[in-house]
C-alpha cells in the first residue's frame, strides 16, 4: 500500500508541475498574432515603449492601439493578420489582449519594485526576442518565487540591463554584492506580508 502511495504522490507532483497545469511554455491566444520576437528580438524595440508603466506601477501596461499605430499607421496597413489593430484605431474600442501571466487575486505583485531593484525582464518572462507567440517561461508558482526572494542576489543585475535582452549573468560575480546595493534583505522578502497583503 505505501508503494501506490508514494507513486500517486509522484504523479500528482508530476502533474501540478506540467506545463499542462502550469502553462509554461504554451502560448495564450490573442486577437492579433503578435510577435515579440519580431518586435523585441529583430527591430530592437525596447520593452518599456510598449510596457509604459512597468518602472512606476505595479502593472507594466498593456500598449494602447495608438502605440501600435506609430508604426503601422504606415507599415503594413493592408495586412489582414493586423485588421483588428486597424479596426481599433478607427472605431476606438481597445484591443482586448488576453492575459499570459496572471496571479491569484491573493497575491501582490508589483513590476516596479523588481525592476528597481535590479530584477530584469528575462528573469520571470524569459528570452521574449525569441518568442514569436508569448507563453510563460516560468511557472510563477509561490516555490518559484520564494527561490528568488530567499537568494535574491543570483536573479539581480546591474540596473543599467535591467532591458538588456543579450545580458547573461556572471558566474564569478557576487550576486552579495548587488543585493546589499539595491538594498535587499532576504528576510524581510521572505516575509509573508511582502506578496500577501
Amino acid at each position: 500500500m505505501p508503494v501506490f502511495l508514494l507513486a500517486g504522490g509522484y504523479v500528482w507532483y508530476r502533474i501540478a508541475r506540467s506545463p499542462m497545469v502550469t502553462q509554461v511554455r504554451v502560448p495564450v491566444d490573442q486577437p492579433i498574432e503578435f510577435s515579440h520576437r519580431h518586435h523585441v528580438g529583430e527591430l530592437k524595440i525596447d520593452c518599456r515603449y510598449c510596457h509604459t508603466s512597468v518602472e512606476k506601477s505595479s502593472f507594466a501596461g498593456v500598449p494602447p492601439t495608438q502605440t501600435c499605430m506609430t508604426c503601422h499607421s504606415k507599415l503594413f496597413t493592408n495586412s489582414l493578420l493586423l485588421a483588428p489593430v486597424i479596426e481599433s484605431a478607427a472605431t476606438g474600442a481597445a484591443i482586448r489582449w488576453n492575459r499570459v501571466h496572471l496571479l491569484p487575486d491573493y497575491v501582490y505583485f508589483d513590476h516596479s519594485i523588481h525592476v528597481n531593484k535590479g530584477v530584469g525582464c528575462t528573469t520571470c518572462h524569459g528570452q521574449v526576442d525569441e518568442m514569436p507567440l508569448m507563453a510563460k517561461s516560468q511557472p510563477l508558482t509561490m516555490q518559484w518565487c520564494l527561490e528568488c526572494h530567499r537568494d535574491p542576489g543570483k536573479s539581480l543585475r546591474p540596473l543599467a540591463q535591467i532591458y538588456s535582452m543579450e545580458w547573461k549573468p556572471d558566474p564569478t560575480a557576487n550576486g552579495f554584492a548587488l543585493a546589499e546595493e539595491h538594498h535587499l534583505d532576504a528576510a524581510h522578502l521572505t516575509n509573508c506580508s511582502v506578496c500577501h497583503r
